[in-house]
């Protein structure tokens, strides 16, 4: 294969040099990194990324191929790829065809042989930030002009562009209990996790009201993982606050627990590089037990603002940071996480989570009965 010189150019005006994989173009979107050892197809499928462009850690990418459970979303959701040393051959046995084939069927432009220690080293010494990648090596001049033009990631609403336009259903019908879940861009594990506990899910889009919900009188809420900034999702505040306001029974995943603490009034902030990996350490506040956790996101509650709100409690920290990995909400139901208890990838140490979001939901129905 005569594969063409491909580069990475950051906004800054920085230049990382590589080879195209064999898929032409150019790609524009925040650059991140994530240092996930493996499950680079749920990355690369989680909503969550909807938009940037993802550079693995991990030397070798491709080299178990893809298999279509693993998929977080119907479609690849990053902008573009790039890696260090990119495998075309795949040698696992549950794997239906190549993580190249996947890549081109859904025209994922990819840079490979780039010194991808050096870049991650970039980027966490100046920040997250907006670049392209692309082969069209000769125009330059055009696509850092472009470049200069892609809105930043702060102010960025995304959720509307990867949650469902319209309701669906997952899981059995006869289940136990339902659960409507606001999808500001929900992974399928969260779904399954849901529909294992005897849960009936339906899924509602992201500007979903009250009054659309409580029609199907669901038994708990849940607010999803997604893409962008939460200060934006104006809708999911106002849904979050009567939730909370009522004391129903709700968890927050990711960009839900961060629009459930705007909803509080509590700040969110960009992050100047995020966390986006599958062995970021918490340790849970309220039993002093460690949690290794799969984390992916770009902006974080603000701690200060948290402390303001005597309602609020802070029940998980980051042990490398000390940012705000969890809040619960002054009644017993309400509570979220700024982590992926449903890893894929990840680590099962967040578990019980659901667990926990279920016993909630008998606590609230166990005290209705008691009330009425």
């Amino acid at each position: 294969m005569n594969r063409k010189k491909g580069l990475v150019i950051l906004e800054d005006g920085a230049i990382f040099y590589g080879k195209s994989i064999g898929i032409e173009g150019t790609a524009y979107g925040e650059v991140c990194f994530n240092t996930g050892m493996t499950g680079y197809q749920e990355i690369f499928t989680d909503p969550s990324y909807y938009g940037q462009i993802m550079v693995t850690t991990n030397a070798h990418i491709g080299n178990y191929g893809v298999y279509v459970g693993e998929a977080q979303s119907d479609g690849i959701m990053i902008s573009g790829l790039v890696c260090k040393n990119f495998s075309f051959p795949y040698s696992r046995v549950s794997s239906k065809e190549s993580l190249f084939k996947y890549l081109e069927k859904h025209k994922i432009v990819t840079i490979s042989d780039v010194d991808t220690r050096a870049l991650v080293g970039y980027i966490r010494d100046h920040g997250a930030m907006n670049a392209a990648i692309t082969t069209q090596t000769n125009e330059l001049e055009s696509i850092q002009k472009k470049l200069s033009m892609i809105p930043k990631m702060e102010g960025l609403e995304l959720a509307s562009k990867v949650s469902t336009e319209k309701p669906y259903f997952f899981g059995d019908e006869n289940a136990q209990y339902k659960v409507a879940v606001i999808d500001l861009g929900v992974k399928k594990n969260i779904l399954r996790k849901l529909s294992a506990l005897d849960i009936y899910v339906k899924v509602f889009p992201y500007n979903s009201t009250y009054k659309q919900i409580l029609l199907w009188e669901p038994d708990g809420y849940l607010f999803s993982n997604g893409p962008g900034d939460p200060q934006p999702l104006i809708d999911a505040q106002k849904l979050a606050k009567i939730i909370i306001d009522k004391g129903l029974p709700c968890l927050g995943i990711c960009l839900g627990h961060q629009v459930m603490a705007l909803a509080s009034n509590v700040k969110t902030f960009k992050m100047f590089n995020g966390h986006r990996g599958i062995n970021h350490p918490i340790i849970n506040l309220e039993t002093g037990r460690g949690e290794i956790t799969s984390q992916n996101h770009g902006f974080a509650v603000d701690k200060n603002s948290v402390e303001q709100q005597p309602n609020l409690t802070i029940t998980h920290q980051h042990l490398n940071d000390g940012t705000v990995g969890g809040l619960s909400y002054g009644s017993d139901y309400c509570f979220s996480v700024q982590y992926h208890p449903e890893a894929s990838p990840g680590p099962n140490d967040s578990d019980y989570l659901f667990q926990q979001f279920i016993h909630k939901i008998k606590q609230y129905q166990t005290q209705e009965i008691i009330n009425s």
